[in-house]
């Protein structure tokens, strides 16, 4: 994998870039990294990091999980003297 360092960056560039980073949760590097990707229109491979725990958790059928939803429907509703 290569690196790149940009040099002299314009004070405003760096600050753009900083808040973008901050605001999404990443770092910089990966902040560059997607907008690169993204000006470039290369399009990035999603991470199937899930599908590792897929046996431990279960997959439901559409007909499982709809017999789920009608039970728990019945929670909705909290009771505030459940909770004094």
């Amino acid at each position: 994998m290569s690196s790149v360092t940009i040099h002299n960056l314009d004070e405003p560039l760096a600050r753009l870039l900083r808040a973008r980073a901050r605001a999404e949760g990443l770092s910089l590097n990966q902040t560059v990294k997607r907008l690169l990707e993204e000006a470039l229109g290369v399009k990035r491979t999603p991470s199937r990091h899930r599908a590792d725990f897929e046996e431990f958790c279960g997959i439901w059928s559409k007909e499982e999980a709809d017999a789920f939803d009608r039970r728990v429907s019945d929670f909705e509703q909290i009771d505030p003297e459940d909770w004094r």
